[in-house]
C-alpha cells in the first residue's frame, strides 16, 4: 500500500491533476462509464443487493450521472480565486480566496449504494484537482469488482486508483499517510477510520446515519404522505440507508388510521406476499439478516407486530414491518434499523416530539408531514439534524445546491455539487501587497513613538484613513 500511496503522491506533486482540462478529462471519462457500462452497473447491483433495476437506475446511475454533469458545468466557477475586500490597514493590497486540492485522499464506500458512494465523492475529489484511492465494499463484491475491471478504462490511473479486499487491506490502507479520508458507513468503523486518521493529523469527512426520525401530523393528505413515506422507507434498498425513516412519531389518536394507511399501501406496492416482489431488495448478508430478526425476536416485541413480519432466510428477504408502541429501550429503538422495520411511537400531543428526538443522538435526518407552517418553523428551529424534508423523504439528497452530511455522531462533513468540491479543497488565502505606499506608512516600523502610536491605533480601529 505504501508504493502505491508514494506512486500516486509523486503523480500529485508534477501538477498533472491541476489543470482545468485534466479534471474535465477524468470527469467526461466518468459519465462515459456511465453510460457505457450502466447494464454491468445493474448486474453488479443485482448480485449485490438484488436491488430493483428501477431502484438501482434512480437513485445510484442517474443521481451519479446528474452530479457528474453538474460538475462539468460548474467547475470552471469553482476554481476561479473568490476577491474579498481588503482592509484599511493592510491598503494598497488585494485579497483573494483560493481554492487549491488537497493532494492525495482516500475514499472508503458503504455496500448499501455501492455505486452511487464510490461515484459521487470521486467526482468531488478529481473535480478540486485530488489524487484518489478508492475502497469499495467487500460486502458488495460484484459491484467492487466492477469498478477494479472498468473504472481503469475511463480515468487516469496514474493519478486514480481502486483497491480491493477486506479488513486487512482497508487497514492497511488506514495505516498511510492521507491528505483526506472519506469514509461511508457506521459510526463503529468511522470511530476506527478517525482514530486512524488523527495520527497523521489527517483531516475526514465521515458520512454515516442514526435513527431518522418521521413525524406524521393529523392533518396531512394521508393517501399522499403515507406513500411518500413508504418509498422513501421500503423503495430505498429495502429500509438499508442511511437517510431512510427509522421510526414514526405519531399520536395516540392518529395513530389507528396511519397504521390502516400503510397496510394499504404496502399492498398496493408489493402485493399480498412481499417476499415475492421483485420490487424489494434483498438484506445484503446472513449477518445483516440475523441483526434485523434479533430485533424482531426480542422478548415483548412479537406482539407489537401489526403488519408484516414474515421472513426467508434462505433468500435473505425479510417483509417489510410495522410495529406499534413498541418499548423505547428496546434494541429497535436503541441501535438504527438499516432495514424494512419501522416502529411507530406514540405520544400525547404531537410537540412532544422534540423531547423524543433531541433525546438521541442527531440524526442524518429528520421528516414531517404537516400542513401547519407553525409546527413546520418550530420543526426547523428545534430539531437537530443534518438534514430536514417537509412532507416527503430522501429527496433532499437529490439537490445539488444543498450539502448533504450528517451531525455529531451522523457525521462530519457534507457534499454533493460544490460542497464536495469544497470538501476535498483547501481554501489558500492569498494577500498581494504594492510598494507605492510604503513611505507613508512609517508608523509601522520601529523606533515606535508616541506619535507612532496614536496613528498606529488610528488606523486598526478603523477611525481615519487619511494618514495613507
Amino acid at each position: 500500500m505504501e508504493t502505491l500511496v508514494n506512486d500516486l503522491r509523486r503523480s500529485f506533486q508534477t501538477g498533472k491533476t491541476m489543470p482545468y482540462k485534466w479534471r474535465v478529462a477524468q470527469l467526461e471519462g466518468i459519465l462515459r462509464l456511465m453510460n457505457e457500462r450502466e447494464k454491468e452497473i445493474m448486474e453488479a447491483l443485482w448480485s449485490d443487493l438484488a436491488k430493483p433495476r428501477t431502484e438501482a437506475y434512480l437513485h445510484e446511475i442517474s443521481l451519479s450521472k446528474a452530479g457528474c454533469k453538474f460538475a462539468l458545468k460548474e467547475l470552471k466557477n469553482w476554481m476561479k480565486p473568490e476577491k474579498v475586500p481588503s482592509l484599511i490597514a493592510t491598503f494598497s493590497s488585494t485579497a483573494q480566496i483560493v481554492p487549491e486540492p488537497l493532494g492525495v485522499v482516500l475514499v472508503i464506500s458503504a455496500w448499501n449504494y455501492p455505486f452511487a458512494l464510490i461515484i459521487d465523492p470521486l467526482i468531488g475529489a478529481v473535480a478540486a484537482g485530488n489524487a484518489v484511492v478508492l475502497k469499495p465494499s467487500e460486502v458488495a463484491p460484484s459491484t467492487s469488482a466492477f469498478f477494479a475491471k472498468f473504472l481503469p478504462h475511463y480515468v487516469d490511473t496514474s493519478c486514480i486508483q481502486v483497491v480491493e479486499g477486506g479488513v486487512t487491506e482497508t487497514s492497511e490502507l488506514l495505516e498511510q499517510k492521507w491528505d483526506k479520508i472519506f469514509y461511508t458507513g457506521s459510526g463503529t468503523v468511522g470511530r476506527i477510520v478517525m482514530a486512524a486518521a488523527a495520527k497523521h493529523l489527517t483531516p475526514v469527512a465521515l458520512e454515516l446515519g442514526g435513527k431518522c426520525p418521521v413525524v406524521f401530523d393529523s392533518d396531512v393528505n394521508l393517501k399522499v404522505a403515507v406513500k411518500r413515506m413508504a418509498i422513501g422507507k421500503w423503495g430505498c434498498n429495502n429500509g438499508q440507508a442511511c437517510i431512510a425513516p427509522d421510526y414514526i412519531i405519531t399520536t395516540k389518536s392518529f395513530a389507528p388510521k396511519l397504521v390502516d394507511a400503510l397496510k394499504e399501501t404496502l399492498k398496493e406496492f408489493y402485493g399480498e406476499d412481499p417476499l415475492e416482489s421483485a420490487d424489494l431488495s434483498r438484506i445484503v448478508s446472513s449477518n445483516h439478516f440475523t441483526r434485523l430478526t434479533d430485533f424482531l425476536d426480542e422478548e415483548n416485541i412479537p406482539e407489537k407486530i401489526v403488519h408484516g413480519g414474515g421472513r426467508d432466510e434462505k433468500h435473505l428477504k425479510i417483509a417489510p414491518t410495522v410495529l406499534l408502541d413498541v418499548p423505547h429501550d428496546s434494541l429497535i429503538m436503541k441501535d438504527e434499523i438499516f432495514g424494512p422495520l419501522l416502529p411507530i411511537i406514540t405520544v400525547e400531543k404531537l410537540e412532544d416530539c422534540f423531547e423524543l428526538i433531541n433525546s438521541r443522538p442527531k440524526p442524518l435526518a429528520a421528516y414531517l408531514f404537516s400542513k401547519n407552517k407553525r409546527l413546520e418553523e418550530e420543526f426547523v428551529q428545534k430539531v437537530f439534524a443534518g438534514g430536514i424534508l417537509i412532507n416527503d423523504v430522501a429527496l433532499h439528497v437529490a439537490n445539488p445546491h444543498l450539502p448533504f452530511g450528517g451531525v455529531g455522531e451522523s457525521g462530519t462533513g457534507a457534499y454533493h455539487g460544490k460542497f464536495s468540491f469544497d470538501t476535498f479543497s483547501h481554501k489558500k488565502a492569498v494577500l498581494s501587497r504594492g510598494y507605492a505606499t510604503e513611505m507613508r506608512i512609517r508608523a509601522r516600523y520601529p523606533p515606535y513613538t508616541h506619535h507612532k502610536q496614536i496613528i498606529l491605533r488610528r488606523i486598526i480601529d478603523g477611525v481615519s484613513s487619511h494618514f495613507f
